[in-house]
């Protein structure tokens, strides 16, 4: 099994976090993007092992992006990012084939733990 992992998050800082969790946690980070948009594309160039999902995004939204990454790969291998109170669309995400989600502000070991049950 790969650990090649693309971050979506709109938040620059965000992403730089979960990139040094993921790293420092012996993953490798082959991209990331800050919407929707560029996951779609960025997945069907990189091909990740897995993709951690902001649900809020400009443009397009996790969910949307989730579906449209599912439509390409069925066995995408996906974990939603989402702040607290938004329970609604994590059940929504986790509906259409998300594998897991992490709440915001993340805490490593929740990021690496659920990395791991996902992609090992």
């Amino acid at each position: 099994m790969g650990n090649n992992i693309l971050i979506v998050d709109d938040a620059a800082f965000m992403r730089m976090m979960v990139k040094d969790i993921l790293t420092k946690g012996g993953y490798n980070v082959v991209g990331e993007a800050e919407n929707g948009v560029v996951a779609v594309q960025k997945y069907s160039e990189l091909k990740p092992d897995l993709i951690t999902l902001d649900i809020t995004m400009p443009e397009m939204d996790g969910i949307q992006a989730l579906k449209k990454i599912k439509e390409i790969d069925a066995g995408a291998n996906i974990i939603m990012c989402s702040a607290m109170g938004q329970q609604a669309m994590v059940i929504e995400a986790i509906q259409n084939g998300a594998k897991d989600f992490i709440v915001k502000p993340f805490q490593a070991d929740r990021v690496l733990e659920a990395v791991k049950k996902v992609i090992g």
